[in-house]
């Protein structure tokens, strides 16, 4: 049905170590570019730097901020979007789509490069190496649609949410950490 370029097999090297650890890492990432071998040790160095670590938490902090403000944190505005009845929070995601698209586009017309010089390179993103083409993908987004519907606010500002005072978003953080462990855990038996 689907020709098979379209979605690449494993490696027989990560199918033999998934076979040794039931959490199996492969030896590179297929669909997104790595820190190349020689600026891995510069780049992690500098990234763990202090003056770097304030910088990546006021930044947090900032966009927390800027989060509750904008009520994107809401449980309410969340409630109003699956509902249809408001259009704010389709603005703000419409929004961020399209300053993603005119970034990923500026990157590529004007060949920017990161910090240490590298040329930036985006990848399209492989369909992965299961039956069912895509399959990561949708299952993917089926459980965290699930699970944001099921919490009354969206996973990714919980901090913030924790921040402005909503003391039992802890449970969703502790349920978030237990998706993550769970997944690692099962990795090797998921559709990748």
């Amino acid at each position: 049905m689907y020709p098979r370029s379209l979605y690449p097999r494993r490696r027989q090297s990560d199918l033999d170590r998934s076979a040794h650890s039931p959490v199996s890492e492969p030896a590179e990432c297929i669909d997104t570019e790595q820190v190349a071998a020689p600026l891995k040790a510069r780049a992690l160095r500098e990234g763990n730097a202090p003056l770097a670590l304030l910088a990546y938490g006021l930044f947090g902090a900032y966009l927390g901020l800027v989060f509750t403000k904008g009520e994107v944190i809401s449980w309410f505005r969340i409630q109003e979007m699956f509902r249809f009845d408001s259009v704010h929070m389709y603005g703000i995601i419409g929004s961020a789509v399209a300053v993603a698209g005119v970034s990923v586009w500026l990157i590529k017309r004007l060949g920017l490069t990161t910090v240490h010089g590298e040329p930036i390179r985006l990848t399209p993103k492989q369909w992965g190496d299961s039956r069912l083409p895509g399959a990561r993908y949708w299952m993917g987004g089926i459980t965290f649609g699930f699970g944001w519907a099921l919490l009354g606010a969206c996973p990714g500002p919980l901090f913030a949410l924790l921040g402005g005072g909503v003391s039992v978003m802890a449970v969703a953080l502790v349920s978030a950490l237990v998706g993550t462990w769970a997944y690692a855990a099962l990795r090797a038996h998921l559709p990748h």
